[in-house]
């Protein structure tokens, strides 16, 4: 868990018609129970619903890469303001209207050194955020908390 005194929020929302296409900025999104974002490229697929990351995490790996790591780029659904991203399997999150559950952490993405920079893969390692499926349906939006429920609350 992050710092109790100050909540984590949603600061960016990024989705994607198709793998190759750009990510693009969205306000708000609908995560569909059992299926994902609408609108995302993983929308459907078994447990790949919503990817997460933090711009504090970001932050870190721009100083460790010596150039900046642009959210879309990273091509994660959606940023948190700070703090750790939850990585173990089973931490139920609730964001906006849904209920996620983390899948596992998201290694970050192959492409890393070709569209933010040579070396950025391995500056974002450890930092490439999780990979939660969408356990009950809501909206979420941009200014939302991110609340990692209690092992036993739900």
């Amino acid at each position: 868990m992050t710092d109790p005194g100050r909540p984590q929020v949603v600061t960016g929302i990024h989705i994607a018609l198709a793998t190759k296409l750009p990510m693009r900025d969205v306000d708000r999104v609908t995560a569909e129970a059992g299926r994902g974002l609408v609108g995302d490229r993983y929308h459907g697929t078994r447990h790949r619903h919503v990817s997460v990351q933090s711009a504090s995490e970001l932050a870190e790996s721009a100083e460790r890469l010596g150039a900046p790591v642009p959210p879309d780029r990273t091509r994660r659904n959606l940023t948190l303001s700070h703090g750790a991203v939850a990585k173990r399997p089973g931490t139920r999150v609730r964001v906006g209207g849904a209920l996620l559950e983390v899948v596992r952490p998201a290694p970050p993405c192959r492409i890393m050194d070709d569209v933010v920079g040579p070396g950025a893969a391995r500056a974002m390692h450890d930092r490439g955020g999780s990979i939660l499926r969408v356990l009950e349906s809501g909206e979420i939006a941009v200014g939302d908390v991110w609340l990692e429920l209690p092992a036993d609350a739900s």
